[in-house]
């Protein structure tokens, strides 16, 4: 296997990878809180993870990924109030919104775990840091007692101060420290909540994500995945009470991978600053395979400025891309295929498998795929080389490689699919418009065809009769 370089967030430096167990990877993201339509930030860190699997499975590894639906939390009480529905019904109802649009995207879908359907490992877990006298218990709350983690830190390098001074902390004067923070949280009137030694109530934010990965990755897995956001306060508290845990035998998680943000008006696309913009909304403008092309269009670590203008600069240049393979598939076929000459494009591979071992750095390999392009327009535009089926074979092989494959990026345009069902409705409806046309009906007729027109729906009429097509 060739060697693959991470920047790991706990270090601060770029890591040879090494897995734990060989030809195996094990990997865990901190999913959703699905308590309203996923915005474009969300799918920044969907799309990210799904290249990181592929190219992991180019690598050779066998791949186990693990991400949560935190399907139990306050906005998702808050979510059920206000559509007079339940809790399960609010996590189910955007949880499944949420993999309609991952799979849109070209995302094959990771292992999902839900928070409620593992109470018992999560109270477990409370349980034993109580008894190893890393958390204590008020009221029913039980609180992670940070000051008993001599590291508490090393991920985020903050001290406690700074801590102290700009965290996320919970007011509470029962905790014996400001930045403690809760495990469990007893019950309130009128909210789900589930048995325990302390009496009824619901996990806190942090302890879900350890118990989860510890449970279905074993400890000391390979990658920790989440948006930069999270490595402080959640990451960091996981680390704490995941190793207080496992009495630090052994590292909670051995590399932690974390994107940048989404930005829409150089603020961090957040349902709690109202700049967002939902990603069905997104997909009714532009085809699903342009998003993506987007999203991989800067280091997953840098920080990406949502604008139409970029969007439309990503549609143009996938456009460009899909130009060449379709030219050069047509020429292919005119002359009866070819044996691809595959050592034509080993240059462009090698540049794209540098990029990607680098940290999976899908800008250089978008410039990789560029030069594949650059290389197949050439040939097209002198196709008069003895050379030129064999060595363009070996180029479409190697783009198709590239940008499906490995990058997930369709280069065939989304096409509606025109069922038999719908067949069978334009025959009718074309039959209904010329009976229209024959009672002289001409305003009613027209106004059909206009508002097919309206859903992308063309009627083309011409001596032999009506036709019609998508676009």
């Amino acid at each position: 296997m060739a060697e693959l370089i991470l920047y790991n967030t706990l270090t601060r430096s770029e890591e040879p990878f090494q897995p734990r167990e060989p030809g195996k990877v094990t990997i865990y993201a901190c999913g959703l809180t699905p308590q309203a339509p996923a915005h474009v930030g969300h799918m920044r860190g969907v799309v990210v993870m799904d290249i990181v699997q592929r190219w992991l499975e180019q690598l050779g590894y066998a791949v186990h990924f693990v991400q949560n639906f935190t399907d139990i939390d306050d906005k998702i009480i808050r979510r059920a109030q206000e559509e007079h529905t339940s809790t399960a019904a609010v996590a189910e109802k955007y949880s499944r919104m949420y993999i309609e649009d991952a799979h849109a995207l070209g995302v094959r879908l990771p292992h999902f775990v839900k928070v409620t359907e593992n109470m018992d490992a999560i109270i477990e877990m409370v349980q034993r840091l109580v008894e190893d006298g890393y958390a204590y218990v008020v009221d029913g709350d039980v609180y992670f007692e940070v000051n008993k983690f001599p590291e508490y830190g090393k991920l985020s390098g903050r001290s406690v101060e700074e801590m102290q001074a700009g965290a996320r902390i919970e007011v509470d004067e029962r905790k014996r420290n400001p930045e403690d923070f809760a495990l469990w949280k007893a019950a309130k009137p009128g909210e789900p909540a589930w048995d325990s030694p302390w009496g009824k109530g619901r996990p806190g934010w942090h302890i879900e994500c350890s118990a989860l990965s510890l449970k279905y990755l074993g400890a000391a897995f390979d990658i920790h995945a989440g948006g930069m956001d999270l490595i402080f306060p959640h990451h960091e508290n996981e680390i704490a009470q995941s190793e207080a845990y496992l009495h630090c035998e052994q590292p909670f998680a051995r590399y932690w991978l974390h994107w940048g943000p989404v930005r829409l008006r150089q603020e961090k696309m957040s349902k709690s600053t109202g700049l967002v913009v939902p990603i069905r909304e997104l997909r009714q403008q532009y085809e699903p395979a342009v998003i993506r092309y987007f999203l991989l269009t800067v280091h997953y670590r840098t920080p990406l400025e949502f604008s139409y203008e970029r969007l439309e600069e990503s549609k143009a240049a996938l456009e460009r891309i899909r130009t060449a393979y379709q030219r050069a598939q047509a020429f292919l076929r005119e002359r009866g295929g070819a044996t691809a000459d595959a050592t034509v494009a080993e240059p462009y591979l090698q540049q794209f498998r540098e990029a990607m071992n680098h940290d999976f750095n899908t800008a250089q390999a978008l410039a990789a795929v560029f030069e594949v392009v650059r290389e197949l327009n050439t040939h097209l535009n002198t196709p008069e080389l003895a050379d030129a089926p064999a060595r363009l074979a070996g180029l479409l092989n190697a783009l198709q490689w590239m940008m499906e494959t490995v990058l997930g990026v369709a280069l065939q345009p989304d096409a509606p699919a025109q069922s038999e069902t719908l067949n069978q409705l334009m025959h009718c409806v074309i039959a209904w418009r010329q009976e229209l046309r024959t009672r002289k009906l001409y305003d009613l007729a027209d106004r059909i065809r206009d508002d097919l027109k309206a859903m992308g729906i063309v009627l083309e009429d011409s001596p032999q009769g009506t036709t019609w097509r998508i676009g």
